[in-house]
């Protein structure tokens, strides 16, 4: 059980790793809103994680089934969301929000704009399940309670890496300038619609050119 929850532990970390919409939103949010923002946002990030992996410890061959069934409808609407994501990053105010920081606190917003994404972005939950694949890590021939450990040393890793992350990024903050920022909200934010438009251009070149039907 030790050597799973060690396991557990490195899977919430190699998850969160990856440059991808969620680590780049971090970023953009430590860095325009301060670390309490970036870590609540990492947060939202850590609860997606937690979801996909009790999904592959519990549901991994209807989550893969119901994935392949409906690749394309996914691939589209996730692409949509993410690209919708990404257009508010990049025309976001970052001078207000440094000037309203200490006023203001951190929002639930952050957490909930990283939730959402996550949900909606197809390649997170298979990240996970190569992840749990890769280390050996299922539910079979295991109860039910023996699993908990498991999930909750996925979410410990994460939790850990977007602390540090975040604490990393804020040391650096006062040294970008105001302008600095705000390209950086527009760059971070233009990959993240990028990112979307790939998603959706290949759920739509599946169902226009290959002929697959939405299901």
């Amino acid at each position: 059980m030790l050597i799973d929850i060690l396991k557990g532990f490195l899977i919430g970390i190699c998850a969160s790793a990856p440059i991808g919409p969620i680590a780049i939103l971090v970023v953009q949010k430590t860095l325009s809103k301060g670390q309490k923002a970036g870590f609540m946002t990492g947060m939202g990030a850590c609860i997606v994680d937690t979801i996909f992996a009790v999904i592959a410890l519990f549901a991994l061959t209807f989550a893969q089934e119901f994935m392949t069934s409906h690749k394309e409808l996914i691939f589209i609407i996730g692409g949509v969301i993410v690209a919708i994501l990404g257009w508010s990053m990049s025309t976001s105010d970052p001078f207000r929000k440094l000037k309203s920081d200490n006023a203001s606190g951190v929002s639930v917003k952050d957490f909930l704009q990283a939730l959402m994404m996550g949900l909606s972005n197809p390649g997170a939950i298979l990240v996970i399940f190569t992840l749990f694949a890769f280390f050996g890590i299922g539910s079979q021939d295991k109860e039910d309670w023996s699993i908990l450990p498991v999930i909750l040393s996925v979410s410990a890793g994460a939790t850990i890496w977007w602390l540090g992350v975040t604490s990393l990024l804020n040391h650096f903050r006062k040294r970008f300038k105001l302008r600095t920022i705000l390209w950086i909200n527009r760059i971070t934010g233009a990959i993240v619609i990028i990112i979307g438009i790939v998603l959706l251009g290949e759920g739509l070149y599946r169902v226009i050119f290959q002929g697959i039907p939405l299901k």
